[in-house]
């Protein structure tokens, strides 16, 4: 029997190869100075082209939504031309490739931001069980500055600008990252979001900048060309959501008539977000799972077989798998990543890992089936 993941699906809004969808993964390659992309850039997407869907690592639409170093932007002409390139390469190898805008909020640090800026987030709550990575090395996270009222206006207008910019350079469509602990996901959770403007307070208060976003997004490229990702009960980067089902029930159910692209929903934690959600989302929807493990091929086709998900999505198989769903439909053996070569660097660990039909294996690797 044909995998479900590898049956083309046609949507409202998009028509895939198939439903193996491409996860968003930092990879840290662009140049630190101006957020260009790495020539190698187009080359890595290209290889990855027979993804049904291909979403881009996080690109920042505004320079204090930057997290790390080597993070891509998409604010200057400079940043079109670069992403022109990889979206050029994309679709001559018959891909489809949609920009995630990123903005991390309080997840950044002054040695990564231009002037040594302080880090922005809707409060003042400082992560602090871990550190974050600078171009001298992983220090503590700092007290970041709330965001006033008219910032989180001129961040909403920053996105749909990121957003035009990316039509420009070629791409089918953007999706906003609304998941993981970043920025849209600090305004949503109770312990991250302490305003007391339009922008926090109540439910409705901490879903308004979400919607504004997308909202903002869609107006500027149309709803068709949109996606968001986000992840429920993920307690990643110290977030807290206290009713994450009451929280998402009713962003799901105030985003549903916009006519979306998609949503891409992670799930993780106890709620069960894909079963409690998919029945009110009446678009498109990507599934994905967050665990210590890769999810494997098994765990996707049982999450489309059942109805949960019309797409799904992988990351770190696609590491160092560019051909995944060749593998998938032949059941070839799969490499894992080596860890140490994702972030940063060069053309090891990026570039250079097989097709499998090439009868060789990375020599850093070794076999793994999930």
């Amino acid at each position: 029997m044909t995998s479900p993941l590898l049956l083309p699906y046609e949507g409202p809004h998009l028509t895939l190869r198939n439903r193996i969808a491409m996860a968003p993964m930092t990879r840290n390659r662009a140049d630190d100075a101006t957020g260009v992309p790495n020539p190698l850039t187009a080359e890595y997407y290209a290889q990855r082209a027979t993804a049904g869907l291909i979403v881009t690592e996080g690109i920042w639409p505004g320079v204090l939504g930057k997290g790390e170093p080597g993070v891509p932007g998409l604010t200057t002409d400079a940043h079109v031309t670069g992403w022109r390139a990889v979206t050029e390469a994309v679709h001559a190898a018959g891909g489809t490739i949609f920009a995630q805008l990123w903005h991390v909020g309080r997840m950044t640090h002054p040695r990564t931001l231009p002037g040594r800026a302080t880090p922005v987030a809707p409060s003042a709550v400082r992560i602090e069980s871990a550190k974050i990575r600078t171009t001298e090395g992983c220090v503590p996270h700092v007290t970041p500055r709330p965001m006033t009222t008219a910032e989180v206006e001129a961040t909403v207008a920053d996105f749909a600008t990121a957003a035009r910019n990316a039509v420009r350079a070629g791409f089918d469509g953007v999706e906003v990252h609304g998941a993981n602990g970043y920025l849209v996901q600090q305004f949503l959770a109770e312990n991250t979001n302490r305003r007391t403007d339009r922008y926090g307070g109540s439910r409705d208060g901490r879903l308004r900048f979400a919607l504004d976003v997308v909202t903002a997004v869609a107006t500027e490229i149309g709803p068709g060309r949109v996606g968001l990702r986000i992840s429920p009960d993920n307690p990643e980067n110290e977030i807290a959501e206290q009713d994450p089902q009451g929280t998402y029930r009713t962003l799901v159910d105030a985003l549903d008539p916009l006519g979306l692209a998609y949503l891409h929903l992670i799930q993780r934690g106890a709620y069960e977000a894909l079963a409690d959600l998919r029945p009110r989302w009446s678009g498109t929807l990507i599934g994905n799972f967050n665990g210590p493990e890769p999810t494997s091929q098994r765990a996707g086709e049982e999450a489309v077989a059942a109805g949960l998900a019309d797409v799904f999505s992988f990351g770190r198989l696609f590491i160092a798998n560019p051909d995944l769903p060749t593998r998938f439909a032949t059941g070839a053996p799969l490499n894992r990543h080596n860890p140490s070569l994702v972030y940063g660097g060069g053309a090891e660990g990026y570039t250079d890992y097989p097709l499998h039909q090439e009868g060789r294996t990375h020599p850093s690797l070794h076999h793994a089936t999930t």
